[in-house]
């Protein structure tokens, strides 16, 4: 029972409008976003990032994995730094463009 009230409290948010626009880059796409880097993996090119509010994707804030594109400009970041980023969705994986230190 609990699993089932769960399961429709977690449709209810998707169809209230979280990722409305999950399905694009949207078109606020050039809206930069906050965050600290928690874990980078170079090898595959992947971030862990606790940011804030993405609303191009009409996403709160949270903690997720993005696929850094290009993976190159995790080289000069650590865990631990803040950052500002662009952030989309792109065939269902999310993307952190233009990832640089906050100053």
């Amino acid at each position: 029972m609990k699993k089932m009230i769960a399961v429709s409290l977690f449709a209810s948010v998707l169809a209230s409008g979280f990722g409305a626009h999950a399905g694009t880059e949207g078109e606020n796409a050039n809206f930069l976003t906050e965050g600290e880097i928690r874990k980078i993996d170079l090898d595959t090119g992947r971030v862990t990032l606790r940011h804030g509010p993405i609303e191009n994707l009409n996403m709160p804030g949270m903690t997720m994995i993005f696929q850094a594109v290009p993976a190159e400009q995790l080289s000069d970041l650590q865990a631990g730094d803040k950052v500002r980023f662009r952030a989309s969705k792109n065939n269902g994986s999310f993307i952190a463009t233009d990832i640089d230190k906050a100053q």
